[in-house]
């Protein structure tokens, strides 16, 4: 069952971002875009819910209820990065929106785009964590929390790998040859700078704020999680 519910939250994670972006840019409906993309992180809290009912009602704590704290944490870190670049890239497909920054590659720009990223990996194995904890305390000494533990290890692993990855680029920077084109490292949108999740910006652009969920405009660099940026390991 949570595996099965973690596929539908997936599933359920796309088409309230194709309901959203549609009643933005085709139907013209910013305020209702906004209300169909803040039901998001309901997605997240289902999951988190049913997984604590499953576990109360006695389900031995296996590979599933710490896949559920896994997918919950990295939703929370990766989603409004994944609006964001949706949005930004049907603005500039279909829209006549700019095109999304590109990733930076050289100097200091890439080290901060490099650290912008592993500061989400690391909030998503963080959460993780906290939840995993949660679940192992839930549990209790009478149960078996060995599954959940290695959940943990592995978590402690994907963070470990981000911050070897970013140190590096701050370490050896990769110079650019003579007469290349440099690229600004774009603002990280968690810290509020540029478009993201304040609202002040959500009101102009039709985007929903919050945790984990909101729509930006083609400012965010890259796309999708982590892993489609081609630099790292999934998690």
């Amino acid at each position: 069952m949570i595996v099965g519910l973690i596929i539908a939250c997936e599933v359920g994670f796309w088409v309230l971002l194709a309901a959203g972006l549609a009643l933005r840019y085709l139907a013209k409906k910013r305020r209702a875009s906004v209300a169909v993309l803040l039901c998001e992180p309901l997605l997240e809290v289902v999951l988190l819910v049913v997984t604590a009912v499953d576990l109360k009602n006695g389900a031995e704590p296996d590979w599933k209820h710490g896949l559920a704290a896994v997918y919950i944490g990295f939703s929370v870190a990766m989603g409004h990065r994944v609006i964001t670049w949706a949005d930004g890239w049907v603005a500039h497909r279909f829209f006549g929106g700019p095109p999304p920054r590109r990733k930076p590659k050289y100097g200091r720009a890439r080290a901060i785009h490099e650290w912008q990223e592993a500061g989400r990996w690391i909030l998503a194995g963080a959460i993780a964590i906290a939840l995993l904890q949660g679940a192992v305390w839930y549990v209790g000494d009478d149960g078996d929390t060995g599954s959940l533990r290695a959940w943990q290890t592995k978590m402690l692993f994907v963070i470990g790998i981000n911050l070897v990855i970013a140190a590096s680029y701050t370490l050896w920077p990769k110079q650019a040859p003579a007469g290349a084109e440099t690229v600004a490292a774009a603002p990280d949108p968690s810290s509020g700078a540029g478009t993201g999740k304040a609202v002040g910006a959500a009101a102009r652009n039709g985007v929903a704020p919050g945790t984990g969920v909101g729509a930006g405009t083609a400012q965010e660099t890259g796309g999708g999680r982590r892993a489609g940026d081609g630099d790292r390991p999934g998690g």
